[in-house]
């Protein structure tokens, strides 16, 4: 394992961290037993995984729960765990300031932990993210201040978003939208780096796309049936051709990991994993980096096959 920094008062996080949404009881996938969740987890530390990205949402405080099951016993100062605000646990959305501090101590209670290395918004609307005009990045810093959180942040989807939030507060973590067929927050990347601060990758594989494992046939029953037909043909037509770039010599998945982690700013990438074989499979992508040529090649790719397309999530 390969490890990242990624906030100052944290230690450097591990390169593939663990994306625990899935995790939890919900009707939306096909979940796991507690047993099994807790499994996962158990198997993610012992491969060196140290980085665990949740949220109230995720089956509904049921991913916290077990995440917080899971860790008992593992060191605190050894583990860095991210949640969010904004998205609650009964599976409304609250983005008033004046929230915060109880969504945060509900977090505490179901990790069973007395901190949170970041606590971040959980995609807010546009407006909340100016700092000179909202007051939630006050209350994070008392919480801060406080020590129930090292660091604050948002989750966010363009490098606008990105901009505004660096710009107009102390942030100093963000969880970018960025993969093969999403680049476009690498716009906000070397601001990043200037700022100190630290990139938590999500979405590295497209939703599964970036598996290689679906086709134009393919439905779903999950949160994925939001896709059209002609967004699932399209997504189709672009997993070809990016095959034909890689010409069978690379796996996808690896591929698709080792390309987010290619961006020096980027501190970690969390790919969900349902299974021991998949999370095993994930951390296989850091013996095969990227070279800077195919690097390139994908930049060309987004560029010239894709960003015109506008691909919804």
């Amino acid at each position: 394992m390969k490890y990242n920094k990624f906030i100052n008062s944290a230690p450097p996080v591990s390169e593939i961290g663990l994306g625990t949404w899935q995790l939890g009881e919900s009707s939306d996938w096909e979940s796991p037993s507690e047993k099994e969740a807790i499994e996962l987890v158990k198997k993610s530390v012992e491969l060196g995984v140290n980085f665990f990205d949740t949220a109230p949402n995720y089956g509904f405080g049921t991913s916290e729960e077990r995440l917080g099951k899971a860790l008992k016993g593992v060191d605190r100062d050894q583990i860095v765990i991210n949640t969010k605000f904004g998205h609650t646990a009964s599976g409304d959305l609250n983005y008033a300031s004046d929230s915060i501090r109880e969504s945060l101590e509900g977090s505490l209670r179901r990790l069973q932990m007395d901190y949170v290395d970041s606590l971040i918004l959980h995609n807010p609307p546009f407006e909340i993210l100016d700092g000179n005009k909202n007051d939630h990045y006050e209350v994070l810093e008392q919480l801060k201040d406080e020590g129930k959180i090292k660091a604050y942040g948002a989750s966010l989807d363009t490098s606008e978003e990105m901009k505004l939030l660096m710009e107009t507060t102390e942030s100093k973590v963000i969880e970018a939208f960025f993969n093969i067929f999403h680049q476009e927050a690498a716009v906000a990347f070397d601001e990043a780096q200037k700022r100190d601060v630290g990139i938590i990758v999500k979405i590295p594989l497209d939703s599964g796309w970036l598996s290689g494992k679906y086709s134009e046939e393919s439905t779903f029953r999950d949160i994925r049936d939001r896709w059209s037909r002609e967004d699932i043909k399209t997504r189709t037509g672009l997993v070809q051709k990016l095959k034909e770039i890689l010409d069978d010599e690379r796996n996808l998945v690896h591929t698709a990991l080792s390309f987010c982690l290619a961006y020096d700013a980027v501190s970690t990438v969390i790919p969900g994993n349902k299974n021991i074989l998949q999370l095993k499979s994930n951390l296989e992508s850091l013996k095969h980096p990227v070279s800077k040529e195919l690097v390139e090649k994908l930049e060309a790719f987004y560029r010239d096959e894709v960003k015109e397309l506008n691909l919804p999530w």
